[in-house]
Formats: C-alpha cells, structure tokens, sequence
C-alpha cells in the first residue's frame, strides 16, 4: 500500500490504525450540520457494476475503506434498490469496530437509512429481519399506506420526506434532528445523482478498480443535471493492487 498523495505519513490515530486509514478518512469535527460522504468503486473504464454488482469491481482495501467508512459514520444513507441488489442486512460491527466507533463516541452499530418513495420494502427483508438496530425508511406520503403499516409493523422507523418524491433536504434534516451529522452514503448512481443535484454532497471516495469491464452498467451518478457541475478537490491517492483510492471534498468558495 501507497500513498501517492499527500506523500508524508499519515498520523496514526491508534495502533489498530498502523496504516493511517482511519486518521486520512476522518470526517470533520464539530459538525454543525450532516456531511455526506459518497462512497463508490467504478471499473476504469466507468463501470459501476460487473454482472449486475459493485463486489464484482471491489478489493480487498477497497472493502477495508468501505467498512472504515460506515464505523466513522452515524448513520448508512442508501437507496433502497442497491440495498436489495446488494444484498444489505443491517451492520454487524465486530468487537474491533465496536471499539474504534466508541473511540469516536459513536454508538455501537450504525442505522440503515434507506431512501424510497414507493415504500416497497418486504417485511421479511433481511434488512429488517437481521439487523441490530431498526433502520430508518425515508419515504412519500403517495406510497401506499398498507406497505407503511407493514415496514412500520416490521420494526422500522417510516418517515414521509415529501408528496410523489424524496425530498433529499429534508432527509438530513431528519437525520440532523436525530444526531446524524457523519452520513455515510453508499448509492446507488440515481441516489448520488440527485444529491448533486440538490447540491447535498460534501465528499467523495472513489476507487478505481484496475479493469475494463465494457458492457452495459451505468455510471456511478446519473439523473437530473445540477445546475452547475460540482467542483471537487482531491486530498489523498493511495494505490494498492494497481487499484487507486481517490478521496475528493466539495471546493467550496
């Protein structure tokens, strides 16, 4: 493992953290308001999926960031159909994780946030079946009422974020009301496009994984055009495997 830039050492934070990961990708202190983090892997070419999945195009330090990334955060912000692609239940931080969120003063295992306005979320899903915490459904007052009462019924906390659609905005005011500043979002490309779209995202970390996977999968935004792209600027390259690690915050005036 590399760390092409910045090039001096990385503080380390604890010694579980000999390699610097955890103080590089700390979120800022003393929030005053939700950071979103995006996280994503894409192939070079663009790709975000390989047969169907993001794992495809994954390795192992990009899993090892990924999982970082969720025991520094409050809460997991995810759309619904990447969770079911992927295949989420709720975290499981091990007693190491546990550890290095009670170092951050953060509970023991972050919430699930899912983001949906149909609201069509099973009540057998593992993501309310196998889960240590319930996980927060952000939904529309147009799903329809039977499937509220049931993912409601089934353990999960419903909350109506807009009419026909997800009101994104009024998403993190939700999550700022509950002491959810360090919002780690996993995706997928349509929910990452609308939060640049409405100009909600504050950082990304991107790995580049070293294949060329053709084919049809989407890129890792797409939807609505922002009104002006989003300036970023990069703050670490780090390089294993031949796969990079991009970390890029907003360029704010």
């Amino acid at each position: 493992m590399d760390w092409l830039w910045p090039s001096d050492s990385p503080a380390v934070a604890t010694p579980a953290d000999a390699r610097g990961l955890e103080a590089r990708y700390a979120y800022p202190e003393d929030l005053a308001r939700p950071w979103v983090r995006v996280n994503f892997v894409s192939s070079v070419d663009g790709a975000v999926t390989v047969d169907g999945r993001s794992r495809g195009l994954g390795t192992e330090l990009d899993k090892e960031i990924f999982l970082l990334s969720r025991d520094l955060a409050d809460v997991i912000l995810v759309g619904l159909r990447t969770a079911l692609i992927e295949g989420y239940a709720g975290a499981k931080p091990g007693p190491e994780r546990q550890a290095r969120r009670a170092r951050h003063g953060l509970s023991p295992t972050p919430p699930i946030a899912l983001v949906t306005a149909s609201c069509a979320l099973e009540p057998d899903s593992p993501l309310l079946t196998d889960t240590r915490v319930p996980p927060l459904v952000f939904t529309c007052a147009s799903a329809p009422a039977a499937r509220r009462r049931a993912v409601a019924g089934a353990g999960a906390e419903v909350v109506l974020t807009g009419e026909d659609e997800v009101d994104l905005a009024r998403v993190l005011a939700e999550l700022d009301e509950r002491g959810m500043r360090r919002v780690d979002c996993e995706g997928g490309p349509t929910l990452f496009g609308s939060m640049i779209a409405a100009d909600l995202v504050d950082e990304l970390c991107l790995t580049v994984s070293p294949l060329l996977a053709a084919g049809d999968a989407a890129r890792i935004a797409h939807g609505a055009h922002p009104d002006r792209p989003l300036p970023l600027r990069l703050v670490s390259v780090l390089h294993e495997e031949h796969a990079l690690f991009l970390r890029y915050l907003r360029d704010l005036p």
